[in-house]
Formats: C-alpha cells, structure tokens, sequence
C-alpha cells in the first residue's frame, strides 16, 4: 500500500490502464459479442504501450540517479528499490493482458456455444 501511497499519478494510471482490458474480458465472458471483442483489441495495445511506457519512465527515473548521486552503497540501493518498482507496471499490465486474453478465450468457447 506504501507504494501506492508513493506513485506518481502516471504510474497510476498505467496501472489503471493496464487493468482496462481486464475488466473488458469479463463483459466479454459475461456477453460474447463482436462489439465486445472488437473493444478487447484496442484496449489491449493501449495497456501494452502505457506498461511498456510505464517501465521505460521508471529506467528513466532510475538512470537519473546516476547524474544527481554519488555512486555508492546507498546509492545503489535506491536504484534497485526503483528499478523493482518500476518492474510493476510490466507485471500489472502483461498479468492482466494474459489473464484478459484467457478469458476472451473461455468467452469465444461460450460464443460457439450459441
């Protein structure tokens, strides 16, 4: 919870985009339609591009120390607590999308069902 406390609101929001597509599959398993799944694909690049944005922001914010710190024990430190922190935008956003696309897969099974 500390680090959400302690996020910046761009990295909020691709967590919060990253999660869109996983909501989407659930209106999809819950309604298989072809507007539905026609939605699921732009939602999907849109997380994928604000995770891959959200990483590259958080190296951006990592190399950063390099310039403004001396390079030392405590220096380090801070750059792996913030590359581990900026790892968390990948894993939310590419966990969603993995877990969004397994259930567009159970709701095209259901969709054949019909």
């Amino acid at each position: 919870m500390t680090m959400l406390r302690q996020a910046s609101i761009f990295a909020l929001l691709t967590l919060a985009v990253g999660i869109v597509p996983l909501v989407m599959a659930t209106v999809y398993l819950a309604r298989p339609t072809e507007r539905n799944l026609a939605l699921m694909r732009p939602l999907s690049l849109a997380a994928l591009f604000a995770s891959v944005a959200g990483g590259v922001l958080g190296a951006i914010n990592v190399l950063s120390v390099v310039w403004t710190r001396e390079l030392n024990t405590e220096a380090f430190k801070v750059m792996a607590a913030g590359s581990a922190e900026s790892l968390v935008a990948l894993l939310v956003g590419f966990a969603s999308l993995a877990l969004a696309w397994l259930l567009v897969a159970i709701g095209m099974g259901r969709r054949s069902e019909f």
